[in-house]
């Protein structure tokens, strides 16, 4: 599905990435942890194609396809999607819409009829409702007066609208309460199937009770140093970092 090998990247001239070497195979869902500044965030951007962090060196295939040399558009056609750590704001935009302009693009670039309004509020309405989301949220602008944990919940709902192929999740878990964390990893849970994939960027252990992933890497310091299965993230939330930081020094 994902394979990454020597990727290297910056942004405003300064190194972030500095040698990623990662496979994440169909069907499994792999968690990224680490420190603040380690390099998570950045290779999100990287790998969904934000135009203002430059690669340096190395490779990054998607279902055996160039990833790096494809424009964002094309990414999210061919199934990659990125649930940001912090959703923006699009005041004036209604959220139904965006959705449904989202779906129909990806539907468009498959060879698929578009669904007209009818039939994307029906889709779209059993969605909210298995997400524990109000039908309302569909009528207001997109995460406009949105909680923190509607607007995560919202990046879920798109992507079980847009059902990905892989997903990338820039720490959805951030600043959700017990209740919403665990509709969140119910909304990724619905859609593990075999040709699923998921790369889940987080700070804390809690989501990955709900979330299991197949397998735990540690970045630091721009590259992966340790990777192992679930019980990593549980050493981790444990012992945390010093260790692994002091072994790099």
């Amino acid at each position: 599905m994902l394979e990454i090998r020597g990727l290297a990247a910056s942004i405003n001239e300064k190194p972030i990435l500095k040698g990623i070497d990662l496979t994440v195979p169909a069907g499994e869902v792999h968690a990224i942890m680490g420190p603040n500044g380690s390099g998570k965030s950045t290779l999100g951007y990287v790998l969904s194609g934000r135009e203002d962090y430059v690669v340096t060196g190395g490779t990054a295939t998607f279902n055996g396809v160039d990833l790096l040399t494809m424009e964002p558009e094309q990414r999210a056609a061919a199934g990659l999607f990125l649930a940001f750590q912090a959703p923006i704001e699009l005041p004036g935009v209604n959220n139904a819409n965006f959705l449904r302009t989202a779906l129909n693009a990806i539907r468009r670039a498959h060879g698929e009829s578009e669904l007209d309004a009818v039939q994307f509020l029906k889709l779209a309405k059993a969605e909210t409702k298995r997400l524990a989301m109000p039908d309302d949220m569909l009528k207001r602008n997109v995460n406009v007066g949105f909680s923190g944990g509607e607007k995560k919940r919202n990046e879920v709902l798109q992507m079980a609208l847009l059902r990905p192929r892989l997903a990338i999740l820039d720490e959805t878990d951030s600043g959700l309460d017990i209740d919403a964390l665990k509709i969140v990893a119910d909304g990724v849970n619905a859609l593990r199937r075999p040709e699923f994939s998921a790369l889940v960027i987080t700070h804390h252990q809690r989501l990955l009770d709900y979330l299991v992933p197949n397998r735990v890497h540690v970045l630091l310091h721009g590259r992966i140093v340790r990777s192992g299965g679930p019980e990593l993230a549980k050493e981790l939330e444990k012992s945390g970092y010093a260790e692994l930081i002091a072994e790099a020094a």
